[in-house]
């Protein structure tokens, strides 16, 4: 008896490209027709991209000691700081990793670190920091000056970050764990420049990673992480100074979680605004967006979404004319 191919066109589509019912929907709204060259991509293997610490080498440096101990990189194409190597390899066995000269980061979150435009002389929040990537290439990109708070509320995902921040030479970031009833927000009500909100998500754009978490995550737990998101940034909004710029961030696809979400708080919060990224490290393509979405089909990454908004500076409050 000939085997017969798995893939059957008479399947229903959310069976052919193995999504649940609830999802397909969704994904449908972003991507249209490309969604099954999409999701395609998202059953693909990832492959493993590094950041090169431009404060301890260039990237040539780090790429030619990569390759003494074997490890052959390409460029990223969008990346200014990125390296990127095929398969599962020993990256950090490498003496370039142990001694800080490159991270393990996707080129899609490089770029994510690289719309926040922070330079050495800004008070920069990092305020969902997690073990500190972001962190990190902020860090970087302020030549190790200015300051930075990296917050979680997770106290061992905050001291996961030190050895990296040691490791990569970095000390202009404090460390803050947020807690019920605390008043360090309160004390440092409008006084940020930049404030990175990388909010917890559905993880839709890293399944390359994490090819179970397409069928772990429900709609229930999407309902539950709209309102969290919300919330968060709500709390962080109140720590821009005028003038300053919020960067709300995703490793999700789907739109209720990325343009939705931006698009209610502005709603809310009408002395924010969107505005053109014009971020330096960022490729011409992207650099004028003040949203930007980023897939493993189109563009080579896992999933991210950004979005750039400015506290409108009190003098442009006081010039708009009322109603």
């Amino acid at each position: 008896m000939q085997d017969k191919p798995l893939d059957n066109p008479d399947m229903p589509r959310a069976v052919r490209l193995e999504l649940p019912d609830w999802l397909l929907p969704r994904l449908e709204e972003t991507f249209g027709p490309a969604l099954e060259t999409e999701v395609k991509a998202l059953s693909g293997e990832a492959p493993l991209d590094l950041r090169v610490n431009t404060l301890l080498a260039d990237r040539a440096e780090a790429r030619k000691a990569l390759a003494r101990e074997g490890l052959h990189a390409e460029l990223t194409p969008h990346s200014p700081w990125g390296l990127r190597l095929e398969g599962r390899l020993p990256v950090t066995a490498s003496a370039p990793f142990r001694d800080g000269r490159v991270e393990i980061q996707d080129e899609g979150s490089q770029l994510v670190a690289a719309m926040t435009a922070a330079g050495p002389e800004m008070r920069v929040l990092d305020y969902c920091a997690g073990a500190g990537g972001k962190t990190l290439a902020m860090a970087m990109m302020m030549n190790n000056r200015g300051h930075i708070v990296a917050c979680d509320v997770s106290e061992p995902r905050l001291d996961g970050a030190v050895r990296r921040l040691r490791r990569a030479g970095v000390h202009n970031v404090e460390r803050h764990l947020l807690g019920a009833g605390d008043k360090w927000a309160k004390r440092r009500a409008k006084s940020f420049d930049r404030v990175l909100v990388d909010a917890p998500c559905s993880g839709t754009g890293t399944w390359r990673r994490n090819p179970d978490a397409r069928f772990r995550t429900t709609e229930t737990d999407l309902a539950e992480l709209l309102v969290k998101q919300a919330a968060i940034m709500d709390r962080a909004a109140a720590l821009v100074r005028p003038g300053g710029r919020m960067i709300y961030a995703t490793c999700s696809l789907l739109k209720a979680e990325n343009a939705d979400q931006v698009s209610a708080f502005l709603a809310r919060h009408p002395d924010f605004r969107l505005v053109p990224s014009e971020a330096p490290d960022l490729p011409e393509a992207l650099r004028h967006e003040s949203m930007i979405s980023l897939t493993p089909a189109r563009d080579e990454t896992d999933g991210f979404f950004g979005a750039v908004m400015e506290r409108i500076p009190e003098q442009d409050t006081a010039d708009t004319p009322q109603a």
